[in-house]
């Protein structure tokens, strides 16, 4: 059967396809833009910002004049970090909503923010629901907004914020979403879920390279969130004044990584925008999730709560398997995975998301079959303790 998708020309440099949730592969096209120099007061760089930040609103459809997008420099979770200092005021108070790390990095960040906070804490992978949140919203008054994490890439789940965006603002609260993972790829309409602000990163779905991330808010958010901050370089309300007046960055930009971003843009669109590039995300899900069961894998989640970002799967009870000589082998077979990070059993990670299509991901599981036979693992199934776990999730 032949791909509907972009032809994926795989990496030049013979380097091997990086199967996680960002950084991850990207096109030789993307590499090849990085090798010109930019000027960041020059107008053709002024440019490029502009056009970086009108095509990340367009991605939001309709109701995107309500906001405006503001690109932070470094990781995703310094933009993480700069959405939650500079939109929860001082004396207000957040509730977190964790099923894994970046719901607990969120947490953290807002202990060394000093802002109040509580957790409603559901393990590595139960999805926190709308009627949870409802009930916590209705107990605590003092409770000003709640963060989302939209795709959890510790267990691969798809967190369901339309029913938590419902139940925040029946209760009169403001709703900020982690989409690190997942902008450009799955949609996240303010037509369909309510929220003030957002941030995902450069080096995710828009398969762009690290270095910089966005927060898009709604403009009167961004007013508002003057004085807010507890950091100079992280204030997004200082970032939005003054790239609105300028047409630059505050301080150094990162010029190489911004025109590879605006490559990797275009090649969105050209794929279909966030319809087209998640529909190859979900083909890669199910080609590679059909395969690993085929081989006696088992996943972490139903069917229902997988992403088309990254899915976990329980490592083998098989006494011949370890994790350690699995990661090697599939690395020199091209292919690096991603470690677990459940804490109850032991599992791996395979994404998604980057360069890479169907057939890719049928290479994938021929790589990991032949990797099995060469340890002498006879059997993928894991131990039942495993099965027990994902039994929870059904209930």
């Amino acid at each position: 059967m032949t791909s509907s998708f972009p032809q994926i020309e795989q990496p030049r440099l013979g380097e091997p396809y990086l199967l996680t949730p960002g950084p991850l592969t990207t096109s030789n096209a993307v590499k090849e833009a990085m090798l010109r120099d930019w000027g960041s007061w020059d107008d053709d760089f002024r440019g490029m910002t502009q056009e970086l930040r009108s095509s990340l609103l367009a991605l939001l459809g309709e109701g995107a004049d309500e906001f405006d997008c503001v690109p932070m420099q470094g990781s995703g979770s310094f933009s993480v970090e700069a959405m939650l200092a500079s939109f929860i005021p001082r004396d207000g108070k957040a509730l977190v909503l964790a099923n894994g790390a970046y719901g607990q990095r969120s947490a953290q960040t807002l202990e060394y923010l000093e802002r109040d906070h509580v957790v409603l804490d559901k393990g590595d992978y139960l999805p926190p629901r709308g009627s949870e949140v409802a009930e916590i919203l209705a107990n605590d008054s003092a409770i000003t907004h709640v963060v989302a994490i939209h795709c959890e890439t510790s267990s691969g789940i798809l967190n369901p914020v339309e029913e938590i965006s419902e139940a925040v603002y029946a209760a009169g609260r403001k709703l900020l979403v982690d989409s690190m993972s997942a902008f450009g790829a799955i949609e996240l309409k303010p037509t369909e879920v309510r929220y003030e602000a957002m941030v995902s990163s450069a080096n995710k779905c828009i398969e762009g390279v690290p270095g910089f991330g966005f927060i898009i808010a709604r403009k009167n958010e961004l007013e508002d969130a003057k004085g807010n901050s507890h950091s100079l370089s992280l204030d997004v309300h200082a970032q939005w004044a003054h790239m609105n007046k300028t047409g630059q960055w505050r301080f150094t930009p990162p010029t190489h990584v911004v025109a590879a971003f605006i490559e990797a843009l275009r090649a969105h669109a050209a794929e279909g925008g966030v319809s087209g590039r998640g529909a190859r995300y979900t083909s890669n899900r199910d080609v590679v999730v059909a395969g690993m069961r085929e081989l006696g894998f088992e996943t972490l989640l139903d069917n229902r709560w997988l992403s088309p970002i990254i899915v976990t799967f329980f490592c083998p009870a098989d006494e011949n398997f370890v994790f350690d000589q699995f990661y090697n082998l599939m690395k020199e077979k091209g292919f690096i995975i991603y470690p677990g990070k459940l804490t109850v059993v032991d599992s791996f990670r395979v994404g998604c998301i980057g360069q890479m299509d169907d057939k890719v991901m049928r290479k994938v599981v021929i790589a990991a079959k032949e990797t099995l036979e060469k340890m002498g693992v006879s059997s993928a199934t894991p131990p039942l303790q495993a099965l027990e776990e994902r039994a929870k999730l059904a209930a």
